[in-house]
Parts: structure tokens; sequence; C-alpha cells
């Protein structure tokens, strides 16, 4: 029997760690006590119903999930459009565009919270459901711009040419050899700005109203009242439709299409 390698005993080790928060967490949501405790104690859905009781859950949810589509298709639009131009044509000050559309990646969200905050203010837009999808799509960009870079390095501009002397228009090009290829990186960004936006808590907490809170928010702001097992189910809900979500990419499309493995292992 060959034994495990340094390098396997540490990526299991870190695949734990990555993911004990879930082992723990969804287990909990089935306590029977009226406290959060692990290992759970007794077995009941009973915090399941009583998230239909609380309907800032609700309503959160659906303000989270329309934010998060939105942002998605636009920063996949934005983002894609911005790298195909970084990426084919060669101009003075692409580089500080590039780095630029980057920045986001590196400033701290608390910084670009309370930069949009005062922004915003002066233009009429804090607290409202444009000003936050503004700042999400600000966050979102740079992981559609990163992909699609990353698809356009291999990306063969000579096809383009090809369709161009058939006769084929640019808009005809674009539909049918351009956005084929890209595909997967377009998808993979798409899923990144959605669970970027989804998830987001540090620049929503400066720009969220009454009517547009998102779910992590509501969550945030229930743990700050009570620290219930209504907590982990919440969370365990959550994490079922990410999980859903992923297969059902993995049935229509396929994940190792969607991140480009399918074209390495060739």
């Amino acid at each position: 029997m060959k034994k495990p390698s340094l390098a396997g005993i540490i990526t299991v080790i870190v695949l734990l760690l990555v993911n004990l928060p879930i082992l723990v967490i969804i287990p909990s949501s089935f306590t029977a006590a009226g406290y959060l405790s692990f290992p759970p104690e007794g077995f009941s859905f009973r915090w399941y119903a009583k998230i239909f009781e609380r309907p800032e859950f609700i309503d959160s949810f659906w303000v989270s999930l329309q934010l998060a589509v939105i942002t998605a298709v636009l920063a996949a639009l934005i983002g894609t459009l911005a790298a195909f131009a970084l990426a084919k044509y060669k101009f003075r000050g692409s580089q500080v565009i590039n780095s630029l559309l980057l920045s986001p990646l590196t400033v701290p969200s608390l910084i670009i919270g309370i930069a949009a905050l005062l922004f915003f203010t002066r233009i009429g837009l804090a607290g409202t459901f444009a000003g936050l999808l503004l700042a999400h799509v600000l966050i979102s960009v740079p992981y559609v711009v990163r992909l699609v870079l990353t698809g356009l390095s291999s990306f063969d501009f000579t096809l383009e040419k090809a369709g161009y002397m058939l006769g084929a228009s640019p808009a005809r090009v674009f539909w049918d050899i351009t956005l084929p290829l890209l595909r997967p990186a377009i998808v993979s960004g798409m899923i990144f700005s959605f669970l970027t936006s989804f998830d987001n808590v540090t620049v929503s907490l400066f720009l969220v109203a009454p009517d547009t809170t998102t779910l992590p928010l509501a969550i945030f702001s229930y743990m700050q009242e009570t620290l219930d097992p209504l907590v982990a189910s919440i969370s365990s809900v959550v994490i079922l439709l990410s999980l859903v979500f992923i297969v059902i990419l993995e049935k229509v499309y396929g994940l190792d299409r969607l991140f480009g493995l399918q074209s390495q292992s060739h």
C-alpha cells in the first residue's frame, strides 16, 4: 500500500479546515434543543419551520437573490467587454486601466464601503437599491475581467479574421465565434459575481436601507439580538441552495468545461 505523501496529507488537512464550519453548522441546525449545540441534542426540523415565521429572512432572501442576479449579469457584460478591449487592442494607458479594474481585489472592502457611502450620499443614491447594485457590480467586475483575460490569453484571433473574410458582420463573428469560445470564462465570472454579491456583508453594511436589507445582513442583525439554532438552519438553507446550483450547473454545462479543465486535458 502506497504511503500518503506530505502534499496529500496537507491537502486533506486544508480541506477539513475549510469545510469544518459546514460540518458543524448543518448538524447543529437539526438540534431539538433551544440553543446552539454540537453535537446536536436530539433531532428536529422545528428550526427550519421557524424560518417561515420570520418574514425578514424571506424578504431579505429575495432582495439578495435579485441583487445577485442583476449584479452577475451587469458584471459579466462590463467585465467581458473591458477584458476583450484590453486583450485585443493595445493603446496608451491600457495597463493603468487594467490595474484600476482589478483594484477592488486589493482594496479592503471596508474602505470600498465607506467610499461608496460618501460618494452615493452626495449624488442621492445612498440607501437605494441602485446604489447597492452599483457597489456590488464594482466589487464583482474584477473577477470577470481576470477570468475572461485568462480565457483570452489562449484565444486565436485569426478565427475572427477568418469570419470577417467570409463576409460575416462583427456582431455575427462575436456571437458565433468569440462568445462560444469564451463562454466558460464568462460563466465562471458570472458565478463568482453572483456569490460575491449574495454573500457580501462589509460593503452592503454601509449602503442598505430597511427595504433593501440583504440576507447576510439580516442574519447578522438577528445574531446581534439572539443566537439560537435558527441561525444554523437559515445558514444551512443557503449552503444547500449553493450546492443545488453547482449540481445543476454540472449537469447542464459541466464544471470541467466551466473552469477550462476539459481543454487542458487534451
